[in-house]
């Protein structure tokens, strides 16, 4: 079903963009908590006639996610962990060991915005992308200890 978004979502698109989902999402998620419309002939005239704002609100979403950026561009925190005698991690750090060690700096951030490929298992240093908004990504640095 094609819906037009009435917000942005992160893993479907911007404000004002005119996607393809499944019927069962747009029926039972999309357009019931008004998060999207129909894409019909009437709907895409009211969305041109709205563009501008639709613009005005990406244009705000965007300088906020910058401003976020510069804040975690930069950031340093380091991580315990217990190791064995070769140096590697009996476990591995993975995204809510480093949301817990931001979280002591007084750095927020979701769960869904780190993009770590997989958990870390060696002593080191590692630069982490965050996804911030779309195609704004900074890069924190990771330093993993021994505990």
């Amino acid at each position: 079903m094609k819906v037009i978004l009435k917000e942005t979502i992160e893993s479907l698109g911007i404000i004002g963009s005119e996607v393809t989902v499944a019927n069962g999402y747009a029926r039972n998620y999309l357009l019931p908590l008004n998060k999207a419309l129909p894409a019909t002939p009437q709907n895409r005239r009211i969305l041109e006639q709205d563009k501008t704002k639709f613009e005005i609100q990406i244009a705000k979403e965007r300088k906020i996610a910058e401003e976020m950026a510069e804040r975690l561009e930069g950031v340093f925190c380091t991580v315990a962990a217990k190791v064995s005698e070769e140096d590697r991690l009996y476990g591995s750090v993975t995204v809510r060991d480093i949301i817990d060690a931001l979280a002591k700096q007084d750095v927020s951030v979701e769960k869904r915005m780190i993009l770590l490929k997989e958990p870390i298992k060696t002593i080191g240093t590692y630069k982490v992308p965050i996804r911030v908004y779309n195609e704004v990504e900074p890069e924190i640095t990771v330093e993993i200890v021994p505990e």
